[in-house]
């Protein structure tokens, strides 16, 4: 008697397109002898399955427990329907709807089957720049909207050739509906300024005699120079106007990370993890690379290659500087064009490409502490996998903060943080984050009804917000700070949170930093804080340590005493205009500053007395 016949219809959420996931089930499917088919939606991945139902359960089990690495399955949701006597399987073409929220793939690091062929002199794209298969290769970045095909992204001008159609088109190769599947003969060109033939080879030279060269990459531009030239260094310090801020650099390979810092197990998987981070090292003394890549800081930022490009530019042994290719406190370049506009005068030369990047993504920084990864920067190869929220929200954007601003578009239990923009204080920033937030509306189909800002009267996000005309929600940024911190971990009852910060708008005009607050989601009681003492100058403290250490001495009753660091040898003048601020509350503000306090001490140990950058004493 023949086995009855089963059909199965399937949706599957979460991080499933981009990710070779419609290939994997194709290949699932077939290899069980089922028929029906798989397609991309603005929703995940719709999927209908028939034939025995041990063979349909099975599929089902394989499809929760085998995904594809780059995939994130959230949800499956199933529902048996009538059998239609299918009994062959097929990739059918996307649906678009106004509506769905389909998670978008970070980029990933290239993958290693594609590194043996970048490096395989007998493989057709050996040393192609721009490589990739549907376990890796850009995805964010290039993405306009979903459902992820090639016509909605930055691909969409580079047609495949014969041979590269051919991978797509076939079940069992790796390429299988690679969107930005391309060689040397179909996909974009890497060119040079000024043209070299190789290009490659060329800049290789020109950064080995010290040259600083603007790099275009996956994200944005890099500015890359030799790190262990203490010229090259210092130039690209004084072109940039960075005066102590630390550069990121980028090696090869593990083993030159080690040679150059400490590298324990779990920070060499973070290194050679798909996201490939910058990673946070405690420095090794004695080596080559210069003291002016991180003045004065005992950690090195590292990281590894993470495109096709990069892989060919920097040989083993080798340590570039990799800093982001902006003007100082402006957004990070993306367009050949720009690049030429705003970094006249930072490069030498230019390593360009004619892969559009639509979106902007700095790399991100993360550090390790006892085992447990905390992130600096979230940004490329995470953003924008989404914060899973404790509660259903309603559609919402919260516009962030000032200081290494994101933001966050919010939505049912998924909140979707965007990637590092920059600090909000200028209108370069300004826009980039208005086209992130546009962006980020149409890619997951989320239109805000309201707009969460700072207190902050003068943040250039809440007066954006402001603006907008949806309703505005103002939130204490220190409690905002405590509920971040409650929704990553699924807190839902009240806590004692404690927000230790350098500046925070309190809800009585002054400055708050050094805060304990009662909190839930919807309010907070100030339940103590550091005691208050004068803010010299407002913001200008930020950047005179000295200024705070003199505060917090004067609010102690402590005499202002020569030997001491902060008073040394300023001149009398200088001291006697910051009694009067102080004494009058001219030009200064009460602050509870957990930051500022930091910086007083530092100020008092000798330590550092300005700051050319936040954090920096």
């Amino acid at each position: 008697m023949p086995t009855p016949s089963l059909r199965r219809r399937l949706r599957v959420s979460g991080i499933v397109q981009g990710v070779g996931f419609r290939p994997y089930v194709y290949g699932l499917a077939t290899s069980a002898r089922l028929g029906g088919f798989v397609g991309n939606d603005t929703d995940g991945v719709f999927i209908e399955v028939e034939g025995e139902a041990a063979a349909v359960d099975g599929f089902v089990s394989d499809l929760e427990r085998s995904a594809p690495p780059a995939s994130r399955v959230q949800r499956i949701e199933a529902e048996d329907i009538p059998p239609l006597g299918a009994s062959s399987f097929r990739i059918v073409a996307s649906h678009h709807a106004r509506t769905g929220t389909a998670l978008v793939s970070p980029d990933l690091r290239t993958c290693d089957e594609c590194l043996a062929e970048l490096h395989d002199p007998d493989d057709r794209r050996h040393d192609y720049p721009f490589i990739n298969c549907t376990n890796c290769g850009p995805r964010f970045t290039i993405i306009e909207q979903t459902p992820y095909d090639r016509p909605e992204t930055t691909m969409r001008p580079f047609r495949m050739c014969e041979a590269c159609q051919a991978e797509y088109d076939d079940p069992a190769d790796r390429r299988f509906h690679a969107q930005p599947n391309a060689c040397a003969v179909c996909g974009p060109k890497v060119r040079s300024v000024p043209e070299a033939t190789d290009p490659i080879r060329q800049t290789r030279q020109r950064v080995a005699d010290g040259e600083i060269v603007a790099v275009k990459g996956l994200g944005g531009f890099h500015l890359a120079c030799d790190a262990t030239s203490e010229p090259a260094v210092s130039a690209l310090r004084e072109r940039k106007g960075r005066v102590d801020k630390p550069f990121a650099v980028m090696v090869a390979d593990l083993a030159t990370a080690r040679s150059i810092a400490e590298v324990d197990g779990d920070e060499a998987r973070l290194l050679s993890s798909k996201e490939r981070p910058i990673v946070l090292l405690p420095r090794r003394p004695n080596t080559d690379i210069s003291e002016l890549v991180a003045p004065g800081n005992g950690n090195l930022g590292i990281m590894l290659p993470y495109t096709p490009l990069h892989d060919l530019l920097i040989a083993p042994g080798d340590v570039w500087v990799m800093t982001s290719g902006n003007r100082a406190e402006e957004p990070i370049v993306i367009d050949n064009e720009e690049a030429f506009e705003r970094l006249e005068g930072f490069a030498d030369a230019f390593v360009l490409h004619d892969r559009d990047i639509h979106v902007p993504c700095d790399d991100s920084v993360v550090r390790v502490l006892d085992g447990v990864e905390y992130p600096v920067r979230r940004s490329r190869g995470y953003a924008p996998f989404p914060v899973p929220l404790p509660f259903e929200v309603p559609p919402i954007l919260a516009a962030g903060g000032e200081l290494k601003a994101t933001f966050c578009l919010a939505a049912g239990r998924d909140g979707f943080m965007s990637q590092h923009i920059g600090d909000m204080k200028n209108l370069e920033t300004l826009v980039t984050f208005e086209h992130a937030v546009n962006h980020f509306t149409d890619l997951f189909r989320i239109e805000p009804e309201m707009i969460a800002t700072d207190l902050h009267p003068r943040y250039l996000s809440a007066n954006w917000a402001e603006g907008d005309g949806r309703p505005v929600v103002k939130v204490q940024h220190h409690h905002a700070h405590i509920a971040s911190v409650m929704a990553e971990h699924g807190v839902v009852d009240p806590v004692i949170g404690f927000a230790f910060d350098g500046t925070g708008y309190g809800t009585d005009g002054t400055i708050w930093g050094g805060e304990v607050l009662v909190a839930d989601y919807d309010g907070f009681e100030r339940a103590a804080h550091l005691a208050p003492v004068a803010l010299p100058g407002g913001d200008a403290a930020v950047r005179h340590p000295d200024r705070m250490a003199l505060s917090h001495l004067r609010s102690a009753g402590i005499p202002w005493e020569r030997d001491l660091p902060p008073v040394g040898d300023k001149i009398e003048s200088v001291l006697e205009t910051l009694e009067v601020m102080m004494d009058r509350r001219i030009n200064t503000i009460p602050t509870t500053s957990m930051g500022r306090l930091f910086d007083a001490a530092s100020a008092l140990a000798g330590v550092r007395q300005t700051a050319t950058y936040e954090a920096q004493a």
